[in-house]
């Protein structure tokens, strides 16, 4: 995302940077005749971060997602996340929070009953009830045409509602009901680290993920007001003339999708992938803020809290941490006179983060 000009001042802490947290994201895709399309959500605008903004599901990992293996069918763990993660453990966890924060925030489950016919990989069993590990054979599933998994009723709601609560892990989920993860539906994608201005910043992983047979989208969790299913050039031309907010990930995510035809296609480019960690620098310039990433000009010499080039007069002071979140909004929410103001997506919001410090 290049600048218009290269005058301007990086955007940095007053302190050191927050600590990263592992997050994990999906983008979740299915086909249709109009072509492919990708699930997006619209964050209540109450979320402390982002709120009123168009995202994929997604969240951090949380400490049950390692402390419990789960079965799944699939590729092994180390061929799934071999260019996303070595370490196991934490590529285990990654593809669990992925999952979970999945089924939590639109009631999607990539998982398939574990009596199913097919080959597996053979997987631990666990209690449904306290998520306890103990041994057991391999599990068993079948490929896409497999029989889909029945998501409706209220127990299916209540559970949702105990794993929001964390009084339920993913794989207690699985074990209560009998299923096995499938993690042939899903493939990581990219990587992208929150820039270092932000007080909550994240390692996430961003994961593409087919839609299971059967499976519709349920009832939102309380992150989010509203849901739809739309071709990624159709969300980014409204995102392009101001009528659906999102942050820089999201709108990379559904610029990569453009071309790809159908749901295989993605999964099937997805093996292929040299997958890299990009981590934008915020630049202020002309009372407006811009993303670096690494592919532009001016990012291999912006450090932190230093300008470009010589900066204007008077310069922009460098962003404090109670500030960094209203910087961010700028990207997605701009002024209340700009494109950001409104639309059919997008209720008007107040003008945060361009003012001079």
């Amino acid at each position: 995302m290049p600048l218009s000009s290269p005058r301007g001042v990086l955007a940095a802490n007053a302190g050191p940077p927050a600590p990263l947290r592992h997050a994990s994201t999906v983008v979740l895709l299915r086909d249709t005749s109009a072509g492919l399309e990708a699930f997006l959500v619209k964050r209540a605008r109450t979320m402390a971060f982002a709120g009123g903004v168009f995202a994929f599901p997604g969240g951090r990992v949380d400490p049950a997602d390692s402390g419990f293996e789960v079965p799944w069918v699939g590729r092994p763990l180390a061929e799934l996340m071999s260019a996303l993660e070595p370490d196991a453990a934490l590529a285990r966890a990654l593809v669990q929070a992925a999952v979970r924060e999945t089924f939590e925030e639109c009631g999607v489950l990539l998982a398939i009953p574990a009596d199913a016919t097919g080959p597996a990989v053979a997987g631990p069993a666990i209690d449904g009830e306290t998520g306890q590990v103990g041994q057991v054979g391999p599990a068993t599933a079948s490929g896409p045409e497999a029989a889909s998994v029945g998501l409706t009723g209220p127990g299916w709601l209540a559970d949702r509602q105990a794993m929001e609560r964390r009084e339920l892990t993913l794989a207690g989920l699985l074990a209560r009901h009998g299923l096995t993860l499938r993690a042939d539906l899903l493939a990581p994608w990219a990587r992208w680290i929150t820039p270092e201005v932000e007080p909550r910043r994240y390692d996430t992983r961003f994961f593409m993920a087919a839609l299971p047979p059967g499976q519709v989208p349920g009832e939102l969790s309380g992150e989010a007001d509203q849901m739809l299913w739309i071709r990624p050039a159709e969300a980014l031309e409204r995102h392009e003339a101001g009528r659906m907010a999102m942050l820089p990930p999201t709108a990379w995510m559904l610029s990569d999708l453009l071309g790809f035809a159908s749901v295989a296609e993605v999964l099937g480019a997805a093996g292929g992938r040299a997958i890299s960690p990009v981590m934008p620098k915020i630049m202020i310039f002309d009372d407006a803020v811009h993303f670096l990433l690494p592919h532009d000009p001016e990012y291999p010499t912006a450090g932190p809290a230093t300008t470009a080039s010589p900066p204007r007069e008077p310069p922009v002071s460098p962003a404090d941490p109670v500030s960094a979140a209203a910087i961010i909004t700028a990207l997605t929410v701009g002024s209340s006179d700009g494109p950001w103001a409104g639309g059919e997506d997008n209720p008007p919001a107040a003008a945060v983060g361009r003012e001079r410090r």
